[in-house]
């Protein structure tokens, strides 16, 4: 489905979405099988799209962010962009994947808040949502391969089914909330810092990107989840070193500059006062260091010289 490229040999793969003809949608859906055997990689990588697995069968574990989780099947796991993770020890995984990327949610926006929020565990239990979630999924199947009159339409609209009712199973009875214009701006503002190479901007050009002053962006995000943009961005940047850390052979000072303290003796100050824990000694508790480059991954993106 996804043609590899080669990226620098340091950094985590990134994968981008191709979707093969006949269809021309930045969507996708299939077993693990039909959607490749990356589908279930063992190394730890990270999209620019999102990824849905409904896991019915098989063991092993999910790997998020560096929280590790056993698959009990059948279980939902969300991935967003930005994110790091990998299968481990996975044998016999059966199940759905589903792949779109940010403009396939463009009628529903509030959904890419909805995965943000399922995306925070490594998966989740379906409960009673189990057998409506199974159908719905084979049904977006038969609509994809079958290409009938307003298919995209549908796959749409089903998509947004299957995150309400991801929803549901996350937390029973609880209904979605509607959302205010801080809500959604400061959700906007939390994608953008959690994309890859978010944390080395300023809180000045994700407001002009906005349409905002930054003084209205303070005070939006401030009211939406009592933090400012700056300390976001902090929890974002400590969250990026330790995927870093974690999940390539970058320098202490390569992970700094790709988080955006261009300082590494700061980076180690900031990380310790964050972590409790010196960068050099995180990489080491966590095991890191232990991905091999050589493994080339679906569609990276090239990062030049």
């Amino acid at each position: 489905m996804d043609e590899p490229q080669n990226t620098r040999l340091l950094d985590l793969p990134l994968h981008r979405l191709e979707v093969p003809l006949p269809h021309l949608l930045p969507f996708a859906i299939g077993t693990f099988d039909t959607i490749g055997t990356l589908s279930r990689a063992a190394f730890p990588h990270r999209h620019t799209f999102y990824e849905i697995v409904y896991v019915t069968g098989g063991r092993g574990a999910h790997v998020l962010d560096l929280v590790h989780k056993s698959v009990e099947p059948p279980e939902l796991c969300v991935v967003t962009p930005g994110q790091v993770h990998r299968w481990a020890d996975a044998e016999g995984l059966v199940g759905h994947v589903v792949l779109f990327n940010e403009d396939f949610l463009l009628s529903h926006p509030q959904d890419a808040a909805a995965l943000r929020t399922l995306a925070t565990r490594p998966g989740h239990a379906p409960g009673d949502q189990a057998g409506p979630i199974a159908a719905l999924l084979a049904e977006m199947g038969r609509e994809y391969r079958e290409l009938q009159a307003g298919y995209p339409g549908v796959l749409r609209a089903s998509l947004h089914i299957l995150i309400l009712r991801a929803l549901r199973a996350c937390a029973p009875g609880r209904a979605v909330a509607a959302r205010g214009r801080a809500a959604e701006l400061a959700a906007d503002f939390t994608r953008l810092i959690g994309l890859p190479g978010g944390t080395r901007r300023s809180v000045g050009s994700y407001a002009q990107e906005l349409g905002l002053s930054q003084g209205h962006l303070q005070t939006l995000v401030r009211h939406a989840t009592g933090r400012t943009p700056g300390e976001l961005i902090r929890q974002q940047q400590t969250l990026e070193a330790k995927r870093l850390l974690r999940g390539t052979q970058l320098t202490v000072r390569q992970v700094a500059v790709e988080v955006g303290i261009g300082d590494p003796a700061y980076f180690s100050r900031f990380f310790r006062r964050e972590t409790g824990m010196a960068p050099g000694a995180f990489r080491t508790a966590t095991g890191g260091n232990h991905h091999d480059p050589r493994i080339e991954s679906i569609d990276v993106a090239p990062e030049g010289p």
